[in-house]
């Protein structure tokens, strides 16, 4: 067995913790520079508020219906997410995170249990303890899981818990479940199996194996297993570094100015350091670039990029950040307005795989490593940004975020106050 255990409407979810004034509010989230909605509470949606709308587009439902409109607050998502981590973690000792809000837990080798009473006690402990509602849905594969933690939020009745494994109940479920919200079905596929008549998770169940591999290959042919109980998916378990590591982000305004392009970047890439040496990885490719902005049609438009190949891979914070700068004021233009920049790892490997020269100076390696531990350590202790590098100014990005709210868990100064008479 396998069980997901899926936040509901995450980013909202964590702003309604600190402010319990917002139950039963609408409530949406913005993305970078308040763009769009990225999150939206079932009463926003219930508007017609759709993901991915341009804020412009629905400022008109957010004063009619008194909308709570919030700026992206990743650093508080975060270490949510981290939060609802740890208590899932009492549960299972084998958890693979899917996304910031979605995570698998191996179920596997558990006997005599009561499945349906396991997934309610997960759901009613993350509440309690983290006061995230979350969906937890348990069944034979990957698939059916996701399944089951959405029919959470589709009826009340259950309590946060769905243990799903019964044939007879699977393929009544399946029967009403769009065959486009099945995961590991994309638009093409979903075109494809429209064409076919195939509207809904029976129908392609249905299909011969044959048919679904020509159609769809393999990927295609292991979701139609895992709807039919046969686990195809493989559980992920432990931490996967990744294989390339990209800051980067939009403008409030542009940027004319280079020595304010190098601040950005700067910033850009002492963010991308930090996560390099989370996962014990080094880097031998970095791209730097900048573009201007490309809806401004009678602007001069540029789309520049620098790529550093660098000798010997490092996660060192001076290199990556002096070099990345450097890059910067190459591909500067004086004249063009950036809109937009960041910084990219590519040919990531373990730090453990460098091959060290018989010439290195190791005693400078080792006082870079001691100075960089010291950074990492005082920055985890008391907020990211407490020690940076001049060229980072004031260590701030360049973006709107006027209605972000405070970081509750990650910054001393924005710790709620509660006064007790």
């Amino acid at each position: 067995m396998f069980a997901l255990a899926d936040c509901n409407n995450f980013f909202v979810s964590c702003e309604r913790v600190f402010r319990p004034d917002l139950q039963g509010r609408p409530v949406i989230v913005l993305s970078s520079n308040d763009g769009c909605a990225i999150a939206r509470s079932n009463e926003a949606k219930a508007l017609g508020i759709r993901m991915g709308d341009p804020f412009f587009k629905i400022r008109h439902l957010v004063e009619m219906h008194n909308v709570a409109v919030f700026s992206g607050n990743m650093a508080l998502y975060g270490d949510m997410s981290q939060r609802v981590r740890w208590v899932l973690e009492e549960f299972s000792s084998s958890i693979e995170v899917y996304s910031i809000d979605e995570a698998f837990l191996d179920l596997r080798g558990m006997q005599n249990v009561d499945f349906d009473k396991f997934a309610k006690e997960v759901s009613s402990r993350c509440l309690r303890l983290t006061a995230i509602p979350v969906s937890v849905g348990v069944a034979p594969t990957k698939t059916l899981a996701k399944i089951a933690s959405k029919l959470c939020k589709q009826y009340p009745k259950l309590n946060g818990g769905c243990y799903m494994h019964r044939q007879q109940d699977i393929e009544k479920v399946l029967k009403k479940f769009p065959i486009e919200d099945v995961w590991g079905i994309g638009r093409r596929s979903t075109a494809k199996l429209y064409s076919c008549g195939v509207r809904s998770a029976f129908d392609f169940v249905r299909l011969p194996e044959s048919m679904v591999r020509g159609m769809m290959g393999v990927c295609g042919v292991r979701v139609w297993k895992e709807l039919q109980s046969v686990p195809c998916v493989e559980f992920e378990d432990g931490f996967e570094a990744k294989q390339s590591i990209c800051v980067s982000r939009s403008f409030s305004e542009e940027i004319f100015d280079v020595g304010e392009l190098c601040e950005q970047i700067a910033n850009f890439a002492s963010s991308m350091a930090e996560k390099l040496r989370r996962q014990h990885s080094v880097v031998c490719e970095i791209s730097v670039f900048a573009y201007t902005n490309r809806f401004k049609d009678s602007a001069p438009q540029t789309h520049a990029n620098h790529l550093i190949q660098l000798m010997v891979p490092t996660d060192d914070h001076r290199e990556i950040v002096a070099r990345s700068v450097a890059a910067a004021r190459e591909l500067f233009k004086r004249g063009f307005g950036y809109k937009k920049a960041g910084v990219v790892a590519t040919r990531i490997m373990p730090a453990s795989h460098v091959m060290h020269s018989l010439f290195e100076d190791v005693e400078a390696k080792e006082r870079e490593h001691r100075l960089t531990s010291v950074v990492d350590a005082v920055n985890s202790a008391f907020g990211s940004g407490t020690l940076k590098f001049a060229v980072q100014g004031s260590g701030k990005i360049k973006s709107s975020s006027e209605r972000q709210s405070p970081h509750y868990t990650t910054q001393w100064s924005d710790i709620p106050v509660v006064t007790v008479k």
